[in-house]
């Protein structure tokens, strides 16, 4: 699996890691089978979140006894952002997971609570080592640039937004605000939560036809498109240890500019959007 720097980490991080949204809807012994497969692949990137029921459990008891292979993070939920109220919500995510320390700790969305209460107590909480480096999810970049004024540059480490193939409003600005700065971006729901491109769609048969060139999967072709830069992440949720092998295939997939074009022009990114798309 290939790996990249982390922002302001300087941790190498997977480029391909593993969403739990939803992963409390299935069988439980089903989603920890499903993760562990995902590890032995090099999918180590895991992405949890307080909001996601009882995903974190189920993490806790699949990197149970790998927690050093894993690049691990979760999410507070911006009702949750106080000072106190994000210190509070670290340690009860800790407790669920099982560990002493997240690898990194997001701002679920913007609330009403200041970004200054918050990003205070990410700053306590990397003082205590309870985190490594803290991000922000769902910010577009007059959100950024505000999170920039209060702790200037160095410290965020990553923006987690919604890219995928229908979805590419973030390549207007986030992206470029982003790999200015040197902060990473990670896209959830890569395959569009429910709307990947079926087979018989114009853009169906561009990713079928480059899937069969390279002995691949049309998803396989998407995530790997997604990856183009290396300043991007993704974070697929995999239904089955299968479906993390497919996701894990496309860490070793090269796509060439000609046939990187073709899917550009299938998938067209369209008008910036007056606001950032979040599922």
């Amino acid at each position: 699996m290939e790996h990249r720097n982390f922002g302001t980490t300087g941790c190498q991080v997977a480029a391909i890691g593993q969403g739990t949204w939803y992963l409390d809807r299935g069988d439980r012994g089903d989603a920890v089978d499903t993760l562990r497969r995902g590890l032995d692949l090099g999918l180590t990137h895991v992405d949890t979140a307080e909001m996601y029921g009882d995903a974190e459990e189920i993490v806790g008891e699949a990197i149970a006894g790998r927690r050093d292979e894993v690049f691990l993070v979760s999410k507070v939920l911006p009702e949750n952002a106080s000072r106190r109220g994000t210190i509070a919500a670290c340690e009860r995510s800790l407790a669920r997971l099982g560990t002493d320390r997240l690898d990194a700790y997001l701002l679920h969305w913007r609330g009403e609570y200041p970004l200054e209460e918050t990003f205070a107590a990410f700053e306590a909480l990397r003082e205590a080592g309870k985190i490594l480096s803290w991000g922000v999810s769902n910010f577009d970049v007059p959100d950024l640039e505000e999170a920039r004024e209060i702790e200037g540059e160095g410290l965020l480490a990553c923006n987690q937004v919604l890219y995928h193939l229908r979805e590419r409003a973030i390549e207007h600005a986030v992206i470029p605000w982003c790999e200015a700065h040197g902060v990473v971006v990670v896209a959830y729901s890569p395959f569009g939560h429910g709307d990947f491109p079926g087979p018989d769609t114009e853009g169906g048969r561009v990713l079928r036809e480059i899937a069969v060139a390279h002995r691949a999967t049309p998803r396989q072709v998407a995530l790997r498109f997604l990856l183009r830069q290396p300043s991007l992440f993704a974070i697929p949720k995999a239904s089955s240890p299968e479906h993390a092998a497919d996701n894990a295939g496309a860490g070793d997939l090269r796509l060439t500019e000609a046939e990187l074009s073709r899917i550009d022009a299938a998938f067209p990114r369209g008008p910036r959007p007056r606001d950032l798309p979040m599922l």
